[in-house]
């Protein structure tokens, strides 16, 4: 079977490096566990591409992953903002989902 995480990563390590490469990244760390790994992806996603809303929901979701609450709040509201800027609605609204979560008292 194919490690579609080490071919990603010899992507990256072999010069490609682009928001799209990252949320892929991040995502197969948090399938596999891995919250911390996936929060560095992330986080180089929307350094590469701030206007790219699935990268803002797989930051949130990653910092949740790795008990980071308070960061994962800040992401899924910037992340929002950016999405209803660019009209995609439902990445907004799943946003919305994932931080009244993270709402005290929940």
């Amino acid at each position: 079977m194919v490690d579609l995480t080490a071919n990603l990563e010899a992507l990256l390590a072999g010069g490609t490096d682009n928001a799209a490469l990252r949320v892929a990244l991040a995502t197969r760390y948090l399938a596999a566990g891995t919250a911390e790994r996936a929060v560095e992806h992330a986080r180089a996603a929307v350094d590469r591409d701030a206007d790219y809303s699935a990268a803002w929901r797989v930051l949130g979701k990653a910092l949740t992953e790795a008990g980071r609450d308070d960061e994962a709040r800040q992401a899924y509201e910037q992340g929002i903002r950016v999405a209803e800027r660019r009209g995609d609605q439902q990445a907004a609204k799943e946003m919305r989902v994932f931080l009244k979560r993270l709402a005290p008292g929940r």
